[in-house]
């Protein structure tokens, strides 16, 4: 009888139906990558042909194809050039500062930002942080640049001065010597709010019995983000951490050419602004796509390098 009434309530028939809905359902899931594709197809793979030009004395008339094949000539003539040692310490400097104060940054962000009681006050702490990510650099360095000023408008002089830290005003961006923390400290401030999401949406997928039961044996909330929280996000503070230091030759040229001026010029060249300058402004094509391609070889080998030192200290790593 009991046999019967389950034969009833679930038929075998209903079950291949459920198998080809969900067979269906994944289809569609799936389908939804061919675009991402596509763009990649598009706009970075097809674009490779053009590394060719960085090994030929290229002619925007003759074509990829035509020039004469110089091999590493260009490559030769950046290790060459007098401004190379400047550029490279620049360029590692500034990113091993931003790699050691910007990475932990959005991560100590969305740590803190889990703890908030309140979830209104959370969601507006949270939009309020996304908000500098959405305004160009255009925009939000001339905002930097005007809080930066020397005169008395300059909101950071003024109220240091009000505070008596200071006895006269601080060219900011016209000192070499302050520059890298100024554009450290306005990448953070710019990119904190949108490089926690990613760890917010971590924090909130464990599981909130290892809170409770954490509570019940008397653990404070530093202790339940030490030991709960940051070992359950390690995962992907590790691949984050593996992309960052693979791209620790990109300085982001956009922040850079709006804030850098004549006076900073010695710490602000790198070698986004180097190609930018030498390569690009002075049409000499071959030379900049051959640096730029001698930065992909190098990120290519941080990401691996870094991937196999995390795969053998920790669990954790990209393959």
């Amino acid at each position: 009888m009991v046999n019967y009434l389950q034969s009833i309530i679930k038929p075998k028939k209903k079950k291949k139906k459920k198998s080809a809905s969900l067979g269906a359902n994944q289809f569609e899931l799936q389908a939804m990558v061919v675009p991402g594709i596509i763009f990649l197809i598009i706009f970075s793979l097809i674009p490779m042909i053009g590394i060719i030009i960085g090994f030929r004395d290229y002619n925007v008339l003759d074509g990829f194809f035509a020039g004469k094949w110089v091999g590493l000539k260009y490559i030769k003539e950046l290790f060459t050039d007098e401004a190379f040692p400047m550029i490279m310490k620049n360029t590692l400097g500034m990113n091993a500062l931003g790699l050691f104060l910007g990475f932990p940054a959005p991560i100590i962000f969305a740590l803190l930002l889990n703890e908030l009681p309140t979830n209104i006050f959370k969601k507006g702490i949270q939009t309020l942080s996304y908000m500098p990510h959405f305004v160009s650099w255009a925009i939000y360095g001339g905002i930097i640049s005007a809080m930066l000023a020397p005169s008395l408008d300059g909101f950071i002089n003024k109220l240091l001065m009000s505070l008596g830290l200071l006895d006269a005003p601080i060219q900011f961006l016209g000192d070499p010597k302050y520059f890298w923390g100024v554009l450290t400290s306005a990448g953070i401030l710019k990119a904190i709010g949108w490089g926690s999401i990613i760890y917010i949406a971590a924090i909130s997928s464990v599981g909130q019995e290892l809170y409770e039961s954490a509570a019940l044996d008397g653990v404070n909330r530093i202790q339940k983000m030490w030991y709960i929280t940051l070992p359950s996000i390690m995962g992907t503070v590790v691949i984050m951490l593996i992309f960052a230091i693979s791209g620790i030759l990109n300085s982001g040229i956009d922040q850079t050419l709006v804030l850098q001026n004549t006076m900073n010029y010695t710490a602000s060249e790198t070698i986004d602004m180097y190609v930018y300058h030498v390569g690009i402004s002075n049409a000499r094509y071959s030379y900049s796509t051959a640096v730029g391609f001698l930065k992909s070889i190098i990120g290519l080998t941080l990401l691996l390098g870094a991937n196999y030192f995390s795969k053998q200290v920790s669990e954790n790593s990209l393959f």
